[in-house]
Parts: C-alpha cells; sequence; structure tokens
C-alpha cells in the first residue's frame, strides 16, 4: 500500500504538468490568437509592413488564392515591400473565426471568414505557433469562396484559363 502512495506522489505531478490546457487558458489563448490575426489583417490594411511581417515565424508561408502563389517568407517579404510602398496593403476584416488550441498550448489553428470591400469574401485558415509569449503566424492559406450554385460555372472558367495559361 504504501509503494502504490509513493508511486502516486512521484507521478502525480508529472500528470499535473502533462495535463491539458484548463478551459479558461485554451479560452485566453484562442482570444490572443484573435487579437494577433485582426492585428496582422489591420497592419494589411495600413501597409505598415514592418508589423505585418513581424507576426509571421521565421519560416512562415503565405498561400494566395492562384495556383502559384505559395510565399515561404523570404520571397512574401519581397512581395509584401512593394505591394506596401504607398502605405496601403489589401484590406481584409473577419467577420466569422473559429480558433482551436492544441493542449500543450503552443500551437492554433484557425479558419476565419474574411470581407474584402474591393473582393467581397473570402476564407482564410491557418496555424499559429507561441514562439515565447507571443503568437506568430506559421501558415497562412487564404481561398475564394465560391457558392455551390455557381461552382460548375466557376469551375470551368478556371479550367479554360489553365488551358489558355498552358499555351
Amino acid at each position: 500500500m504504501r509503494i502504490d502512495r509513493l508511486i502516486l506522489f512521484i507521478a502525480l505531478p508529472a500528470l499535473l504538468a502533462a495535463a491539458p490546457l484548463r478551459a479558461a487558458d485554451e479560452s485566453a489563448a484562442a482570444t490572443a490568437v484573435a487579437a494577433v490575426l485582426d492585428d496582422f489583417h489591420d497592419a494589411a490594411d495600413k501597409g505598415d509592413k514592418a508589423r505585418y511581417l513581424d507576426h509571421f515565424t521565421e519560416d512562415g508561408v503565405f498561400l494566395g488564392t492562384d495556383d502559384w502563389e505559395r510565399w515561404p517568407l523570404p520571397v512574401f517579404r519581397d512581395y509584401v515591400e512593394k505591394r506596401f510602398r504607398d502605405g496601403k496593403g489589401w484590406s481584409y476584416r473577419a467577420v466569422e473565426r473559429h480558433v482551436r488550441v492544441a493542449a500543450d498550448g503552443e500551437t492554433a489553428w484557425f479558419d476565419e471568414i474574411v470581407e474584402s470591400p474591393k473582393w467581397g469574401r473570402f476564407r482564410g485558415t491557418g496555424v499559429l505557433l507561441r514562439r515565447g509569449e507571443q503568437w506568430k503566424v506559421a501558415h497562412y492559406a487564404l481561398s475564394f469562396l465560391v457558392p455551390n450554385a455557381v461552382g460548375e460555372e466557376v469551375s470551368r472558367l478556371a479550367q479554360e484559363a489553365e488551358r489558355q495559361a498552358a499555351e
């Protein structure tokens, strides 16, 4: 009986340390991730290159809407430099967002619907990693939202554009 208590005494701290995030901690982390994403979009809207790029991990990737738009951070940095030169980048405002934080509190996944005054609605998805006390974007993917009612027409137009590009 004493050995059982000794094992419990030794094992309990390890078990507690490995326990998943409490609901309050997960909620706080999700709120922090949402604030980072809001600031990420605000920096783009204001053309604030330094603030925008600072939201990425060193090896972050941005996926645009075209099939060739896979931008590792060094290449994306050059693109952002050109696009933000006049103090304006692009405008997206989140209208819906879902965030999930891993049990260890170090990784968060999200999906969001964002609106652009110029282009309408998109879906953004991605992953943020905790780096010290900060959350950083490791992966952001932006995609057009296509209503099912026009999906066939959009698919036809996309295939036609691909064929023309291949010629």
